[in-house]
């Protein structure tokens, strides 16, 4: 192409037809005999009609010199669009490749940052769920339990001891189990990219009592990968009943740690195998020793991950799961004296677990045994007790882990859409050492049984009955009885786009 042809438009006019061409050999020749009948050329010699023939011969070869070369130019702008479009094309597809540019600035006019946002690799939608409830737990509770968690079903939380908190009776209301999350999903190279944050209003530890802020899950996975605060590996959060109780079954593995988890092989109707390295941890039952002092310089000394794993069937009938836990338990003595309680043991579980489908009908149910699990059960006890040595008289005392055993079994009866029921009791039993005080929690029991009302999607109304009871390693025992109402009204939102 010339140079002045490049980057630039053209108006073609079309090729001249050929019935034209008769038309301009006429048009030709009449204008020879006006310029012959010119009185102008009358001076001049008159050409012959062999001269004004080959003068019409050249003007038609010029005629079809000029179609040609028309027809050329015509090619050339026609090639040019075609190039001019497809660069076009190129330099789309190239800005998509490219970051988009996101600027931010502050309110005091700082200079704006810019942020690469980088192009998704995969075709699909992004999606964005917030969720939660808001729920009002309300009743009266027969005889007493520690009032930090007085709206809370838990055999370790009751006397143990006669009137430890006062005296029996109390009605409490609580709005604690209220809920905000939010889960998103974006679509990668290697998968979705899955986040889930979610918080609740009950308080523990420091603000255990308090309606406060709790963080609950704080998630990501891509791919087989997953990391941060979610459901132990170890547990099965399918088992927890239909209940309104807040805090469930004693017996149950129910904990949400901190942890890395890998699941090499998973299917679409959930089966699967994941293992993880989990947050460690565990407390000590001094038992007899605690009021000596002797045990005042020891604590926790964690230097290896929990190691837990899991293997979940799933089909029509429902799903079995097994998973097992291997945990380093290690305590260093600070104290200054002539005593070294230094020491560690191997911690130890295994968990299994399942849903069975009975038509409409649900049973969950769950069998744990292990040694030095117990913070891992959903009313957690001492993990780490105090046990005799004979053969060392130097020193006749040593940590051990603590033998537990933890039982699920309850039935979630779906009558209708709008009517459910719930009916189930759970154990958890301590084998405890031989210096465990008459005080140290060593078996609690726990039982509840509903009728829930959900008069339209999204809302549960209903009174529940509970009943928990707490045995010594002493004589001495204690339960208590709770009527509880609640309502609870749910939202869901989904947000997506490409």
């Amino acid at each position: 192409m010339r140079p002045e042809l490049e980057n630039s438009k053209f108006i073609c006019r079309p090729s001249v037809p050929v019935p034209l061409r008769k038309s301009a050999l006429l048009a030709t020749a009449v204008a020879l005999g006006l310029a012959l009948a010119s009185p102008a050329l009358y001076a001049q010699e008159t050409p012959s009609l062999e001269e004004m023939w080959e003068m019409i011969q050249a003007q038609q070869d010029q005629i079809e010199a000029l179609q040609d070369q028309n027809a050329a130019l015509l090619r050339q702008v026609q090639e040019a669009r075609a190039r001019e479009e497809a660069e076009a094309a190129a330099e789309a597809a190239e800005a998509e490749a490219f970051a988009e540019v996101i600027v931010e600035g502050d309110e005091m006019n700082m200079p704006p940052t810019i942020t690469p946002v980088p192009e998704p690799e995969a075709d699909g939608e992004w999606n964005m769920n917030i969720y939660g409830h808001a729920m009002l737990d309300m009743g009266y509770q027969a005889n007493q339990s520690d009032p930090d968690w007085f709206d809370v079903m838990r055999p370790t939380k009751l006397p143990s001891f006669e009137n430890e908190y006062g005296d029996d009776g109390s009605w409490y209301s609580s709005v604690r189990q209220s809920r905000l999350g939010v889960k998103t999903a974006v679509p990668t190279r290697y998968g979705d990219l899955k986040t889930m944050f979610e918080f609740e209003l009950f308080g523990v530890g420091a603000d255990a009592g308090q309606t406060t802020f709790r963080l609950r899950h704080a998630w990501g996975e891509l791919g087989q990968f997953g990391a941060g605060q979610t459901w132990s590996t170890f547990m099965d959060i399918d088992v927890f009943p239909n209940s309104i109780e807040y805090w469930g079954p004693n017996g149950m593995i129910f904990y949400r740690n901190i942890q890395a988890r890998w699941t090499p092989w998973s299917t679409d109707s959930g089966s699967r195998f994941a293992i993880a390295l989990e947050q460690p941890g565990g407390s000590g039952d001094e038992g007899l020793l605690s009021e000596l002092d002797l045990l005042n310089g020891v604590q926790g000394d964690f230097e290896l991950p929990d190691l837990a794993a899991h293997y979940r069937l799933v089909g029509d009938w429902g799903h079995f799961q097994a998973a097992g836990i291997l945990r380093e338990i290690r305590w260093v003595d600070t104290a200054p004296d002539q005593f070294d309680f230094s020491g560690d043991e191997l911690g130890w579980g295994l968990n299994l677990s399942t849903n069975i489908n009975l038509g409409r009908h649900v049973f969950r149910g769950s069998l744990t045994y292990g040694e030095g699990i117990q913070n891992y059960f959903n009313d957690a006890a001492a993990d780490i007790g105090i046990a005799l040595r004979e053969d060392r008289p130097e020193l006749p005392i040593e940590g051990e882990a603590i033998p537990v055993l933890g039982l699920v079994a309850f039935l979630d009866l779906n009558w209708s859409d709008r009517w459910t029921s719930t009916v189930g009791y759970s154990l958890q039993d301590n084998d405890l050492p031989d210096l465990a005080s008459p005080t140290s929690f060593e078996r609690g029991q726990y039982a509840l049984a509903n009728l829930l009302y959900h008069p339209v999607p999204n809302v549960l109304l209903g009174p529940e009955l509970q009943w928990a009871k707490r045995d010594n390693y002493g004589p001495f025992s204690s339960d208590d009885f709770k009527v509880q109402f609640s309502a609870k009204w749910n939202f869901n939102y989904l947000i997506s786009g490409n």
